[in-house]
C-alpha cells in the first residue's frame, strides 16, 4: 500500500497524471480499496506475449474479483451499504470487461502501477530515504502476499488431494465389501451339493482372487496418497511457520518497538489493519490445513492400514496446534497503552485486541479481560512460567472488561476506560533506587476457546513498564525513568532490564525526540544545542561535536546525581526548560527568537560584539525552567565602557502574569534581537493588544515592566507612572532575588500539590495586585476625586 500512500499525496499536474489512469476500464475506487492485495501481486511474473500465461492472469483476475466482493460483503451501516452496492458493480464489471481477456487486465494493472511508481519517485526524489523506504516497504508487502498466494494454492492443492484420496478409499471400501460378500458366498458352497459347488466354486474364488489383488495394489496407492498428503502438509506447516514468524517477531516486533518509542514522543506506531489482515490470512489458513490434518487423520480410522501414517498424522497435528497457539497467543496485544506515569486515585485507560478474533470467531462467546498491577520481579517470574500465584502488587478498580466485537471494523477490542489505581505494594529498594525508578506493569489476562471448544487458549500480555507516583511533584524523575526505558530496552529483553550507560549519540537521539513532542515543534535541537548540553552533563567546555561522540552517560549522571554546583540533575534541568518552553515559549521556540541553549560566558561574548540594546534569550543554568534576558548596554558607572547586563530569570510563575513578548515590549532598552533582528519585527505579533477606554469613568490598571536602573531610558515612563514597575534587573556580576516593586513575592499557594497553576489563587493576587496599584495612583492625585 506503500505506492498508493504516496500517490495520494502527489500535487499539480502528477496528479492529474495519475487520475488519467483510471476510468470505466479500472475504476480508482478499485485501486483505493484494494491497494494492498494489488501491490501485493506479481504482475511482472507474467508474458504479456506468450498466450499460455493466460491461465495466471485469469487467476489473478478471479482474485482480484474476490477481493472485491469480500470488501462489499464487510460493509455495513448507511454508508456501507452505498459502497457495497458500488463496489458489486465493479466486480460484476471487471468481470465482464476482462473474463475473456485477463491478459489485458494485467497489462492495464502493470501500466498502472509502472506510472505511480515513476510519478512518486521524481515527486520524491528517488535517491532520497523516502524513497527508498517506499521501495523497502513495497518489496515487503509483495513478499508476505507472495508467500500467501503460494499458501492458497498449497492448501488448495491438498484439499483437492484429500478429496482425491476420500474418493479412492470409499471406492476401496466398496471394493472391500465386495470381498467380504464374495467369501460369504464361498463360505455357502459347503453346504450345496459337490456338484453344485464345483460348478460355481471357481468362478467365485477367480472373482475373488481379482478382488484381492485390486484390493492389495490399491491398499499400497492410498498408503503413498496419504503419505504424499502427509509430505505436503509438512512442506505447508513449514511456509507457514516461516510466514507467521516473519509477521509475528518482525513486522507485530516492530509495530510494538514503534508504539514503546511514541511513548518518548517519537512518530505514531501507525495503524493496525494492515497486521490484522496478515494475521487473520495466517489464521484462516492455518484453520483450514488443520481441518484436512483431521479429515486425513478420521479416514486413516476409518480404515486403518500399516505404515507410519499415524506417527506423521500425529506429528503434523502437534505442529498445527502449536503454530495456531502461537498466532493466538502472540497477536493479544495492547493497542492503546496506559499511561507509562501513573499517579494513584486517578482515571487512566487502555484498549486491548485480539488480531485474530474475528477469524476465528471468539467474538461469538465474548471473553472477558482482567487487568492487574505486577512488580518487575513478578513480570519475570511469570515469563519464566514460575507460579505466581495470582499474587499482584496493587489494586486497581474497574479491572474487568467485555471484548466486543466491531464488525463495521472486523476489530475485537476490550477498551478500559475507567482504570484506577487505588493502592501501590512498593517491593524492597536496591541501594540509591528511589519510587520513581520503581518499574511496574499491567497485566492483561483472558481465556477463551475456538472451534466449538476444541482448544482452548489462556492468553496474557504486559504494558510497557510503568512508573507509580503519589504526587505531582514526583512526575519529572519518573519520567526520566520511562524514557531510558522506552529508548534504550532492546526486544525480548528479561523484565525491565536496561543498560546503565549509553552513548552520548544515543541519549541526544532519545532527548531531541522527546523535546520536540513535548514543544509539539518541528524544530528540534541542533548540533550547537547538543553541545552545550554535552558540556553541562560532562562539565565539559569542549565545543567539538566530535569530542563527546564515544562518550557514555549513566544512568546516575542522567538521574539520580546532581549537576556540580546544583542542587538538581542533568535530567530536572532539561525537563523544567521542556516544561516552560511548552507553556509559555512556544511560539516564540518556533520562530528561533530563543537561543536557549547558551552558558552566561558565550551570552556575553555573544551581545558584546553587537550595537547597544542587542539581547539574546538563554535558559537559566541555576534555576530549573527559568530563562532570562542578557543585553549589551553602557556602564553607568563608567562613561565610554559598555558591558552586559543578565535579567534575574522568569519563571512559569512570572509568565502567568505577563507574557515574555510583553515583558520585552516593556523594556524599551532592549532593541534588536541577536544578531540583529528589530525586536519588534519579532515580538510584535504577540504584544498584548492596549486596553480599552475607560468605562464608567473608571480606568483600569496594568502591570508593566521596568528596570530600575534602565527606568529613564524608557521614555514613556514618568513621574505619574512609575507605580507599574514589578520587576528588577542586575549586572552580570551580581546576583539578587527578584525584587518587586509593588508587591510582595508571590508564594507556592498558587500552585496545587500537582505543581500547576491554581486559577483561584491567581485571580486573589491579581485583584491583590490591582488594589495595590490604586493607593499610589491615589496617592499623586491626592487632590482629585477617583
Amino acid at each position: 500500500m506503500a505506492v498508493w500512500i504516496q500517490a495520494q499525496q502527489l500535487q499539480g499536474d502528477a496528479l492529474h497524471q495519475m487520475q488519467s489512469l483510471y476510468g470505466q476500464h479500472f475504476p480508482i475506487e478499485v485501486r483505493h480499496y484494494l491497494s494492498q492485495w494489488i501491490e501485493g501481486q506479481l504482475w511482472d511474473a507474467i508474458d504479456l506475449e506468450n498466450p499460455q500465461e493466460e491461465y495466471k492472469a485469469k487467476r489473478l483476475l478471479e482474485g482480484l474479483i474476490q477481493e472485491l466482493q469480500n470488501k462489499a460483503d464487510h460493509q455495513v451501516g448507511e454508508d456501507g451499504f452505498l459502497l457495497k452496492i458500488k463496489l458489486g458493480h465493479y466486480a460484476s464489471q471487471l468481470k465482464s470487461t476482462y473474463d475473456r481477456c485477463p491478459l489485458e487486465l494485467v497489462r492495464c494493472i502493470k501500466h498502472i502501477l509502472y506510472t505511480e511508481q515513476r510519478l512518486v519517485r521524481e515527486a520524491t526524489n528517488s535517491n532520497s530515504p523516502v524513497g527508498g523506504m517506499i521501495d523497502s516497504m513495497s518489496q515487503k508487502y509483495q513478499q508476505i502476499n507472495q508467500a500467501f498466494e503460494e499458501l492458497r494454492l498449497l492448501t488448495q492443492d491438498t484439499e483437492n488431494d484429500l478429496r482425491k484420496l476420500q474418493h479412492n478409499q470409499e471406492y476401496f471400501i466398496i471394493q472391500y465389501q465386495e470381498s467380504l460378500r464374495i467369501q460369504a458366498q464361498l463360505t455357502s458352497l459347503a453346504t450345496l451339493p459337490p456338484a453344485d459347488r464345483q460348478l460355481r466354486e471357481p468362478t467365485l474364488l477367480s472373482k475373488r482372487a481379482t478382488v484381492d489383488a485390486w484390493l492389495t495394489r490399491e491398499a499400497n496407492t492410498l498408503q503413498k496418497y496419504r503419505l504424499d498428503l502427509a509430505e505436503k502438509h509438512q512442506k505447508t506447516l513449514q511456509l507457514l511457520r516461516k510466514q507467521q514468524n516473519f509477521i509475528l517477531d518482525d513486522e507485530l516486533i516492530q509495530w510494538k518497538r514503534r508504539q514503546q518509542l511514541a511513548g518518548n514522543g517519537g512518530p505514531p506506531e501507525g495503524g493496525l489493519d494492515i497486521l490484522q489482515s496478515w494475521c487473520e490470512k495466517l489464521a484462516e489458513t492455518i484453520w483450514q490445513n488443520r481441518q484436512q490434518i483431521r479429515k486425513a487423520e478420521h479416514l486413516r480410522q476409518q480404515l486403518p492400514l500399516p505404515g507410519p501414517i499415524e506417527e506423521l498424522l500425529n506429528e503434523l497435528n502437534s505442529t498445527i496446534t502449536d503454530i495456531i497457539s502461537a498466532l493466538v497467543t502472540s497477536t493479544f496485544i495492547i493497542e492503546k497503552q496506559p499511561p507509562q506515569v501513573l499517579k494513584t486515585q486517578t482515571k487512566f485507560a487502555a484498549t486491548v485486541r485480539l488480531l485474530v478474533g474475528g477469524k476465528l470467531n471468539v467474538h461469538m462467546n465474548p471473553p472477558q479481560v482482567k487487568a492487574t498491577i505486577i512488580s518487575e520481579q513478578q513480570a519475570k517470574a511469570l515469563l519464566k512460567n514460575e507460579n505466581t500465584r495470582n499474587d499482584s502488587s496493587g489494586e486497581i478498580l474497574n479491572n474487568n472488561c467485555v471484548m466486543e466485537y466491531h464488525q463495521t471494523t472486523g476489530t475485537l477490542t476490550a477498551h478500559f476506560r475507567n482504570m484506577s489505581l487505588k493502592r501501590i505494594k512498593r517491593s524492597d529498594r536496591r541501594g540509591a533506587e528511589s519510587v520513581t525508578e520503581e518499574k511496574f506493569t499491567i497485566l492483561f489476562e483472558s481465556q477463551f476457546s475456538v472451534g466449538s471448544n476444541e482448544l482452548v487458549f489462556q492468553v496474557k500480555t504486559l504494558s510497557l513498564p510503568v512508573v507509580v507516583i503519589v504526587h505531582g511533584s514526583q512526575d519529572n524523575n519518573a519520567t526520566a525513568t520511562v524514557l531510558w526505558d522506552n529508548a534504550f530496552a532492546e526486544p525480548g529483553r528479561v523484565p525491565f532490564l536496561v543498560p546503565d550507560k549509553v552513548l552520548w549519540p544515543q541519549l541526544c537521539e532519545a532527548i531531541n525526540m522527546k523535546y520536540k513532542a513535548e514543544v509539539q515543534s518541528n524544530r528540534g535541537l541542533s548540533e550547537e544545542n547538543l553541545v552545550f548540553l554535552a558540556q553541562k552533563a560532562f562539565s565539559s567546555s569542549s565545543n567539538n561535536p566530535e569530542d563527546y561522540r564515544g562518550m557514555t552517560m549513566t544512568w546516575s549522571q542522567f538521574n539520580r546525581e546532581s549537576l556540580p554546583g546544583r542542587n538538581f540533575t542533568f535530567w530536572q534541568w532539561f525537563d523544567g526548560v521542556m516544561e516552560l518552553t511548552k507553556k509559555h515559549l512556544k511560539p516564540h521556540w518556533n520562530d528561533g527568537a530563543i537561543l536557549g541553549f547558551v552558558n552566561k560566558q558565550q551570552a556575553q561574548d555573544m551581545v558584546m560584539s553587537k550595537p547597544n540594546g542587542t539581547f539574546l534569550l538563554r535558559f537559566s543554568d541555576s534555576e530549573i525552567g527559568g530563562i532570562t534576558i542578557a543585553w549589551v548596554a553602557e556602564n553607568p558607572n563608567k562613561a565610554g565602557e559598555r558591558m552586559v547586563w543578565n535579567l534575574m530569570p522568569y519563571t512559569t510563575k512570572d509568565f502567568t502574569i505577563r507574557s515574555l513578548a510583553d515583558r520585552i515590549s516593556d523594556l524599551n532598552h532592549l532593541l534588536f534581537l541577536y544578531a540583529d533582528r528589530p525586536k519588534d519585527e519579532v515580538f510584535s505579533k504577540y504584544y498584548t493588544p492596549p486596553l480599552s477606554k475607560a468605562v464608567d469613568g473608571y480606568v483600569k490598571p496594568q502591570i508593566k515592566q521596568v528596570v530600575p536602573e534602565f527606568a529613564t531610558a524608557n521614555p514613556d515612563l514618568s513621574v505619574g507612572n512609575q507605580t507599574f514597575m514589578d520587576q528588577g534587573a542586575s549586572p552580570a556580576t551580581v546576583n539578587h532575588p527578584h525584587a518587586y516593586g509593588i508587591y510582595p513575592p508571590m508564594s507556592d499557594t498558587m500552585l496545587d500539590p500537582d505543581g500547576d497553576f491554581d486559577l483561584d489563587d491567581t485571580m486573589d493576587v491579581a485583584r491583590h495586585v490591582e488594589e495595590l496599584l490604586r493607593q499610589p495612583v491615589a496617592s499623586q492625585w491626592g487632590g482629585q476625586q477617583s
